[in-house]
């Protein structure tokens, strides 16, 4: 069996959302950076990271947590573990791009293994390679926001990185 944890960051409960569609598919554990358990990380066969995208980059908590990985990236615990990222904002763009390349570089760092997003030429509407990209409304976070078709996506890259991870694992 695989042991796989999503660790996200979420302001107003849209990337948790996401998170938690996420966690759906990969068969995973949710764990906040508020309140993360290197042990469980560094015991793990896969870490899907997620934030929000604010002023084109993680949240500030993200980045506390990305900081704060130093003891583990230092002994390498997290090398050759399975991940990937996804992000969440009110804008089409609002350079979600950059906010996946800065976790992709986190990783690579950790000297982890990259899933990309995958193609899913009828749910992925912002053709997003790298990793999972949202969009929401600057309303509260519900059931059609982020909108369903996105929560979907989550749930099949969930489902591709759980896939790869039982793969490598095996």
């Amino acid at each position: 069996m695989t042991k796989i944890y999503v660790v996200y960051h979420s302001g107003y409960g849209h990337t948790k959302l996401q998170a938690e569609a996420v966690a759906r598919g990969a068969g995973a554990e949710l764990m906040s950076v508020d309140d993360v358990d290197f042990d469980k990380l560094d015991h793990a066969d896969a870490i899907i990271f997620g934030a929000p995208t604010y002023l084109g980059s993680v949240s500030a908590q993200f980045k506390e947590f990305m900081d704060s990985s130093s003891k583990a990236w230092y002994a390498q615990k997290w090398r050759n573990k399975v991940t990937g990222g996804f992000t969440n904002s009110s804008g089409m763009s609002g350079d979600k791009l950059s906010t996946l390349m800065q976790i992709a570089i986190f990783a690579a760092q950790h000297s982890m293994i990259w899933v990309s997003a995958g193609h899913e030429p009828d749910l992925d509407r912002f053709g997003s390679t790298l990793g999972l990209m949202c969009v929401s409304e600057n309303a509260p976070a519900g059931p059609d926001n982020p909108p369903q078709i996105d929560i979907k996506c989550a749930e099949k890259y969930g489902q591709r990185i759980a896939e790869i991870t039982r793969k490598l694992k095996a």
